[in-house]
């Protein structure tokens, strides 16, 4: 196989690197088989090897073909059962989507053909490298699709002791590290290398379990009694303004008990309608949980009349005050690109409430009895430095979901293993509250407390202990491990012509 693949992209290697690729979610949830993660990432260090900027981008793209065609699946069951595109349009949407995500992850690989792939030393540091950065750029272009990342395959191992530090891409850092070592452990002759950098990473492994043990923040306050309603509604019936009076009696039903919590969550646009045509029961709702000394925060879309701007909005009633606008906003689901030549097409890119705007950046955090709670509306707690800017000041952090747009699919599983990592970042207990699952109570260290069975109506009761102070991540974000990584591409780039030139 090695000198085949050395001379050109064939069909054999792109059947490998599809492979590879397609096993790989099978390290994330739901079934989080973590060793696969090095496996895959071995694999494709071994197929890349000694190939051209060309036929590393087409052996990269593969990859990302079984990558994203396997992993996100799930945007099949969006479009189809609830954008309601027929099963052909549904399938040739989420294509066209897989087919972007692969070129996507493919070109940073086009710079690791040009001279970076060719010697097993350059190799063990340029390849986590080149994985590193092409994360980071797939969480921002075209609005960002942070989806997947390497180091969430790690929340239940010793690497997750680095998320304090690194955050995710520090860990999707390391596991690429270790699995290009592990590629090269396979390739002839190259012993040296291995064995000075095997050192490396068990160090590295160990320094994560070592890690694990430190707190980085610290306790504030007594624990806080927690309740959630998961009201389990069809996206149907949610949506339906003849449905409108019946949600409303049914958050008042499901609440009743748990009136007397600290905090009492209500998940994403619970509320289905604006909050200016349902003040009368708002302000109800907020003279109860007055009464009872609790702090009643709820999803509810909200308008500017004077700019006619719309919001996917958290606001706080009761004990609770302030609100919370989204600023990161998903494509086709809250904002129409394109508007004027989609808007009306197909009913995919018509769906209720896709016309929002952004909130502001820099929002302050909403409060329950001076205790300061960061917000991320679904789609914002993937993305670790939006949520790091807003954890620092804050005690409890807080997301708000409706995942009944993944149905029964692995969407939520992977939605959810990624908010955990969230809570190990920043080291604050988190509080996830959905509409049909995952809704859990998640302490400061990534670690489930409590959750309820999902698809079912259910209140979920228990209890977290708001944390202080900010780690090291939260200071600096993401921005170490990029800047290490861009270093290491500049540096092997500049090393490798005079290392040539030695020989």
């Amino acid at each position: 196989m090695g000198p085949s693949i050395k001379q050109s992209p064939d069909i054999k290697g792109h059947f490998y690197a599809l492979l590879f690729g397609a096993v790989l979610p099978l390290a994330f949830a739901p079934w989080n088989w973590w060793p696969l993660s090095l496996l895959s990432t071995a694999g494709l260090v071994v197929l890349l090897r000694e190939l051209s900027p060309r036929s590393c981008f087409w052996r990269s793209f593969w990859f990302g073909l079984g990558l994203f065609g396997a992993g996100v699946s799930w945007v099949f069951v969006s479009i189809h059962d609830h954008g309601q595109a027929s099963i052909p349009l549904a399938a040739l949407l989420t294509s066209l989507f897989v087919i972007a995500l692969a070129l996507i992850f493919a070109l940073p690989f086009s710079l690791y053909g040009a001279g970076l792939n060719r010697t097993a030393g350059t190799m063990v540091l340029a390849f986590p490298a080149i994985w590193v950065l092409g994360e980071w750029w797939r969480g921002w272009i075209f609005s960002g699709f942070p989806w997947l990342y390497l180091g969430y395959a790690h929340v239940d191992t010793w690497l997750s002791g680095w998320a304090p530090l690194g955050g995710v891409l520090g860990i999707s850092w390391i596991t690429a590290f270790s699995g290009a070592l592990l590629g090269i452990a396979i390739l002839p002759r190259q012993k040296f290398t291995f064995s000075n950098t095997a050192l490396l990473a068990i160090l590295l492994w160990i320094g994560g379990w070592y890690l694990q043990s430190l707190p980085w923040t610290k306790p504030e306050g007594e624990p806080l009694s927690i309740g959630i309603i998961q009201p389990a509604l069809p996206l149907s019936t949610k949506w339906d303004s003849a449905q409108l009076e019946h949600i409303l009696e049914l958050y008042q039903e499901d609440s009743a008990p748990l009136m007397g919590s600290d905090l009492l969550i209500w998940p994403e646009s619970a509320i289905p309608t604006f909050a200016d045509q349902v003040q009368p029961f708002l302000s109800s709702i907020s003279a109860i949980a007055l009464d009872h000394d609790t702090a009643l925060i709820t999803g509810i879309p909200t308008r500017n009349g004077r700019d006619r701007h719309y919001y996917n909005s958290v606001i706080g009633l009761g004990r609770a005050s302030g609100s919370y606008h989204k600023q990161h906003l998903v494509p086709f689901g809250e904002y129409v690109p394109f508007e004027q030549w989609l808007r009306g097409m197909i009913t995919f890119f018509d769906l209720p409430m896709s016309a929002f705007s952004p909130g502001a950046t820099n929002q302050s955090p909403i409060t329950a009895n001076s205790i300061a709670i960061a917000t991320a509306i679904c789609y914002e707690i993937v993305f670790p430095d939006l949520v790091a800017r807003s954890a620092n000041e804050a005690n409890l952090l807080l997301t708000v979901s409706n995942d009944t747009w993944f149905g029964h699919s692995i969407g939520p599983q992977q939605h959810f293993q990624m908010a955990r990592m969230r809570a190990m970042e920043n080291r604050k207990p988190l509080i996830r509250a959905t509409n049909d699952g995952i809704t859990a109570l998640i302490n400061y260290r990534g670690q489930v407390v409590t959750t309820i069975p999902s698809f079912s109506r259910e209140v979920l009761s228990g209890y977290l202990t708001p944390h202080g102070g900010k780690t090291p991540f939260g200071e600096w974000g993401s921005l170490p491990i990029l800047c290490l990584s861009l270093l290491l591409v500049v540096g092997l780039f500049w090393y490798q012509p005079r290392k040539d030139q030695r020989r």
